[in-house]
């Protein structure tokens, strides 16, 4: 049996069924805890806490999304770390945190934004993954671009790879688990790739998938074997989001024999 993480099922204990009844507020408040907005100085939000009662301060000066992702984050903190002190920073929800409580906390936090009950049956409906439907399920949820984008990713429903860029060089990544982790993208942009004229060019990006060599990706003998899809979206004037998408199945297959012989 499947367990439910914590974040879903108090939603579904709200009798939460679609994505605009996920008021924050009130589930803050169900769970105790008070939300505020204000001017908060060197962070963008924090909790105060004593015995069941809380106090959840938020900047005000942030956008809407991102107020909503710190008020979950919060509440991820108010559901583990109760009675723990805490140097809290909210980041964007990214893979791969180094800090053990603060990942605990945003996966709660994208739990709670992004449930899986919500996301899933709604996602397997699209034959293909990209940046137009990701910007529809950003909408739906109130979340932002970036999240949306990883937890359509993770669902490992469509073969793809989320990786995002700066102008100096790759930030981070992440990938479907059908997405076989020998295939692990380059530090840098290929000068080829339609990410490297978003990234630095006028484009915005993230309207029409381009095919380019995966070799422009990946620094494997076999990646001149495949094409695959890319399409780039702008983010920020220094940040590109990248959408890889697997053309050809057998890129994905297990790795061959002969790739683990020793080489001379």
């Amino acid at each position: 049996m499947k367990v439910i993480n914590p974040a879903e099922r108090l939603l579904k204990s709200l009798g939460v069924t679609e994505p605009a009844e996920i008021d924050l507020e009130a589930i803050a408040y169900d769970q105790g805890a008070e939300v505020r907005y204000c001017n908060l100085c060197g962070c963008e939000a924090d909790i105060l806490g004593y015995k069941n009662r809380a106090i959840i301060s938020v900047d005000e000066n942030k956008a809407p999304q991102r107020k909503r992702f710190s008020i979950a984050h919060e509440l991820g903190h108010w559901h583990y770390h109760r009675g723990k002190r805490l140097q809290c920073r909210i980041e964007e929800y990214q893979p791969k945190q180094k800090i053990q409580a603060e990942r605990v906390a945003n996966g709660y936090a994208a739990s709670l934004l992004l449930p899986h009950y919500l996301v899933l049956p709604r996602a397997r409906d699209r034959k293909q993954l990209n940046f137009k439907v990701i910007e529809e399920f950003a909408r739906d949820f109130h979340t932002s671009l970036p999240a949306t984008a990883i937890r359509l990713v993770e669902a490992d429903i469509w073969p793809c790879m989320l990786v995002c860029h700066t102008r100096t060089g790759r930030r981070w990544f992440t990938q479907a688990p059908m997405f076989h982790r020998r295939w692990f993208p380059r530090d840098e942009l290929d000068a080829q790739s339609s990410a490297f004229d978003t990234l630095f060019g006028k484009s915005e990006g993230g309207s029409v998938r381009q095919l380019i060599g995966a070799d422009a990706w990946f620094d494997r003998n076999e990646a001149q074997r495949y094409e695959i899809f890319e399409q780039a979206k702008r983010i920020n004037s220094d940040e590109v989001l990248v959408l890889l998408t697997i053309k050809d199945n057998k890129m994905i297959e297990e790795e061959p024999e002969w790739s683990n012989r020793r080489r001379y």
